[in-house]
């Protein structure tokens, strides 16, 4: 029965209808480009006063929130219909996360009447506290703070695999199942090289991993633990934004983290072993995920750089933030892109298998 859910959960993010309200959610210009309600939505959810400052964001307004007794917090909100499904998972799987050890998350500060989020004619948001450190991608990557990386990020696995969340199968462009439909988006790259690095690892993927991903075990993950969203704190590592969170394939979580850790060209997996080994000495890989995990790997780097040249096409004024993580997606996938199938799950092997650095 497990693997027929899985089975259905994969296929139903195949098909027509998915991919294209997941498409749509992505192609709509942000909320911050709306008018701001931070102050008064406040007031009146929270009883909160206090300064307010826009942060960047592709999807949802999200504003720094600064209270009289020095602490910050962040507010989302969204003026969409379907961010309703988006911020209740969200809050559900941060709420969920409360108390569990190894790494470390936001809290979902409760409304004045105690709801996770608030809802009110044309707009939705929730209220959590912030992660005061450093994102990984401002940090010198060492072996050490790599594999304490993919500790932590395994046991954040862990902690979701036990969480009741809602909505965890709404639409995700981001979702392992809209892969085999993206190079839709082929017109939107910009040159042959990089092109064709996409396209042989979207056929790799279509004929040899997306066949085998029902096979995995699947549960709800966090589906975006790029640099920009892990945290660097004195109580360990931090993980935020969980707004592509969903049913997928747990693999998934860290072949999205190493695949964005691929930048040595002198190491078969360009940096990323650390982090895989962190990640394998908390949860054991499978035969099955240790032959998946380059090829998701690269199938991810692909996604990243077909959806994000597709979005900055859409909205040039945004493409700087929108590319943040595309070069590094590139970079990485020339270096993986010399791995045949056999090669790739000896490396992976070898990784699994070290110790801590």
């Amino acid at each position: 029965m497990i693997a027929t859910v899985h089975h259905l959960s994969c296929a139903s993010a195949s098909t027509e209808t998915y991919f294209r309200a997941a498409a749509a959610v992505l192609a709509m210009h942000s909320d911050s480009s709306g008018p701001d309600m931070s102050a008064s939505l406040l007031k009146r959810h929270y009883g909160v006063t206090g300064s307010i400052a826009t942060l960047s964001s592709e999807v949802e307004r999200t504003v720094e929130v600064g209270i009289p007794d020095g602490g910050r917090c962040i507010l989302k909100t969204s003026t969409r219909p379907e961010a309703v499904d988006s911020f209740r998972f969200q809050t559900s799987a941060m709420a969920g996360l409360r108390g569990a050890a190894g790494f470390v998350a936001p809290a979902v500060l409760r409304t004045s009447s105690g709801a996770l989020m608030f809802e009110e004619e044309g707009i939705c948001g929730y209220m959590q506290t912030r992660i005061e450190g450093i994102p990984l991608h401002q940090v010198v990557p060492t072996p050490e703070l790599l594999f304490r990386t993919g500790r932590a990020l395994a046991r954040l696995n862990l902690a979701l695999a036990q969480v009741n969340v809602l909505a965890a199968h709404r639409p995700v462009l981001w979702h392992v199942g809209c892969w085999s439909r993206l190079m839709e988006l082929e017109q939107y790259l910009p040159s042959r090289s990089v092109a064709d690095s996409v396209r042989a690892a979207m056929a790799e993927y279509l004929e040899f991993v997306e066949p085998q991903i029902s096979n995995v075990v699947w549960q709800v993950t966090h589906n975006d633990p790029s640099p920009f969203n892990m945290i660097v704190t004195g109580q360990g590592l931090g993980f935020i934004d969980f707004g592509d969170g969903c049913w997928s394939p747990r693999i998934q979580d860290l072949a999205i983290a190493a695949s964005h850790l691929v930048s040595d060209s002198t190491l078969p997996l360009g940096g990323a072993e650390h982090l895989i080994a962190g990640y394998a000495s908390v949860i054991s890989l499978s035969e099955l995920e240790v032959r998946l995990l380059v090829g998701l790997m690269r199938a991810r780097q692909s996604a990243l750089i077909l959806v994000n040249y597709w979005r900055a096409h859409l909205f040039p004024a945004d493409a700087q933030y929108i590319k943040k993580n595309v070069a590094r997606a590139e970079h990485g996938l020339s270096i993986l892109a010399c791995l045949d199938v056999t090669s790739a799950e000896a490396t992976v092997l070898a990784a699994v298998s070290s110790s801590l650095p």
